[in-house]
């Protein structure tokens, strides 16, 4: 309640030693009391004298001859009541969120972001470098941040966590033989008889270049695609005699050669398993043209499946085709014979090809 506000009125009082000529004052007006040291009036503060009639969620402040009652900060007055003032609804008084509070506010930041010295604005929160929330990588935003994984991994469903990406599973083509999964990564790997080249192909290992086969000194090492055999260095049997490295005669004038191929002829291929038919692999030629001769080639042996087909090129040369896919490993030994006659001179001879044919256990 405000007090009402008076000037001080003095009322004299004479005193009776006329010698000291003193005057002593004795009333004051409401809110004011007599100060004997000053000889004056002086302001009664009812706010500490607890004279006041101020209720008790009301603040009370003296004023000079009375007092006034007003609502605490962050209140005002409605009738005789201090009711809480919602700054939030007044003014956008912070940079993101309000949050009013009996008798004042706070500021409050969305995710991401956190209040500023000021109390006021909000500023970005570098997750990345305060927390370090990522199993990995992590990429600071404006009031967020993201995860991401090194090569070889994928984020999990939590977003934040890395699990290794299986690469043999994703692809059947990543590896020519088979694929390793690893963490992180994948390696390839290549069956025995083969070494990686590069990061993905395999390639045969030529065992007999590299003198890491076993073969005796007696026989021959032939490489084929994926490993290597022993051959006897000396393939003639009798009565043949041997007059070159693979090739093998039956002389006109040893009985036991006239009913036989007057010469055998050794050769060795390899071809991969499952190669694409039809395929021309290997050619047989004459060494030897005669005039007036006539040359007739065909498979004697070796061909009980029909696997393969003999196609004359020329009067003096044929190819053999590779008619059905073949799977290894498996050697196949194709007798290739060459009949030449000569009508004019009643001549009629004979001579035997001989291939084997290794076929590799796997397409490479």
């Amino acid at each position: 309640m405000l007090g009402i506000l008076f000037f001080a009125t003095l009322i004299p009082s004479i005193s009776t030693q006329e010698a000291d000529e003193t005057i002593t004052y004795t009333q004051c007006t409401d809110g004011y009391e007599w100060d004997p040291i000053r000889q004056q009036c002086k302001d009664i503060d009812e706010c500490i004298t607890g004279t006041h009639n101020c209720r008790p969620d009301q603040v009370c402040t003296n004023m000079r001859g009375s007092f006034t009652c007003l609502c605490p900060r962050g209140y005002q007055k409605r009738g005789e009541q201090c009711i809480d003032i919602d700054e939030c609804s007044i003014s956008s008084f912070c940079h993101h969120h309000c949050v009013n509070t009996l008798g004042s506010y706070y500021c409050q930041c969305n995710p991401g972001f956190q209040l500023a010295p000021n109390n006021y604005s909000c500023v970005d929160v570098d997750e990345c470098s305060t927390s370090s929330p990522c199993a990995q990588e992590c990429y600071n935003m404006i009031g967020s941040y993201i995860c991401q994984c090194n090569p070889g991994y994928e984020l999990s469903r939590d977003r934040v966590n890395c699990e290794d990406i299986d690469e043999c599973r994703t692809s059947t083509y990543l590896c020519q033989y088979q694929c390793v999964n690893e963490p992180g990564r994948f390696s390839c790997v290549c069956p025995e008889g083969y070494q990686l080249v590069g990061t993905r192909s395999c390639q045969d290992i030529n065992e007999c270049e590299s003198n890491t086969h076993d073969c005796r000194e007696d026989t021959m090492c032939w490489n084929y695609y994926g490993g290597f055999r022993c051959y006897p260095a000396n393939p003639c049997q009798d009565p043949y005699v041997r007059m070159s490295e693979n090739r093998c005669v039956c002389h006109a004038t040893n009985p036991l050669c006239r009913d036989q191929p007057y010469s055998i002829v050794y050769k060795y291929m390899s071809i991969r398993s499952n190669r694409a038919v039809p395929s021309d692999i290997f050619q047989v030629q004459a060494t030897l043209i005669y005039s007036n001769t006539i040359n007739t080639f065909r498979i004697k042996s070796g061909n009980e499946n029909g696997d393969f087909f003999l196609r004359n090129t020329s009067g003096v040369s044929a190819m053999l085709v590779l008619i059905r896919p073949l799977t290894g490993p498996r050697e196949y030994i194709v007798d290739l014979e060459m009949v030449t006659v000569n009508s004019l001179m009643n001549y009629r001879s004979s001579s035997i090809l001989r291939l084997t044919i290794i076929v590799g256990p796997y397409p490479f």
